[in-house]
């Protein structure tokens, strides 16, 4: 991996973990942070599944030893990464990342946070608990990530760092 995509990658996580800080909105009884969702497709179209869920898990260590997140970062980042990273490898489109973010984060992620939070946060809640919250963060993010990817695609500036 060359010096410029690590630079990248670095900026993602830091991006990631600043803008968890700032940029959140009410969802139910939780807050949703969408920075990390549009970071997760924007990483799944530059460098694949891979680095995409490195950037998140390494967003959620960040996060979790600075206070600004809890342990439920690292299932609803690192499967959204995931998911649009393997969804944009395999179809070539940026919707296909950001469904994959959204079907990884707001589905599939929000039920294995339930028995993970049972095993890391000792809480218990229902099977459906996570959905809205982890299903609303993740598509204001992907959203977000997707007109963002598209515009810098459109734009050619991605091809610098590729």
């Amino acid at each position: 991996m060359n010096t410029k995509k690590l630079v990248l990658m670095a900026m993602f996580v830091a991006i990631g973990v600043a803008g968890s800080a700032f940029v959140y909105f009410p969802a139910g009884i939780a807050r949703a942070y969408p920075i990390q969702h549009a970071i997760n497709v924007l990483a799944a179209v530059l460098f694949g599944p891979g680095p995409a869920v490195l950037i998140a898990f390494l967003t959620g260590v960040v996060r979790v030893l600075t206070g600004t997140g809890s342990l439920l970062a690292f299932p609803g980042g690192m499967i959204g990464a995931l998911f649009a990273g393997i969804l944009y490898a395999r179809f070539g489109k940026v919707w296909f990342a950001a469904i994959g973010e959204v079907v990884g984060t707001g589905i599939i992620a929000s039920l294995v946070a339930v028995p993970y939070a049972r095993l890391f946060l000792g809480t218990e809640f229902g099977a459906l608990f996570f959905v809205p919250p982890f299903f609303i963060s993740s598509l204001a993010g992907a959203i977000l990530g997707m007109v963002l990817a598209a515009r810098l695609l459109r734009m050619e500036t991605l091809k610098v760092w590729q």
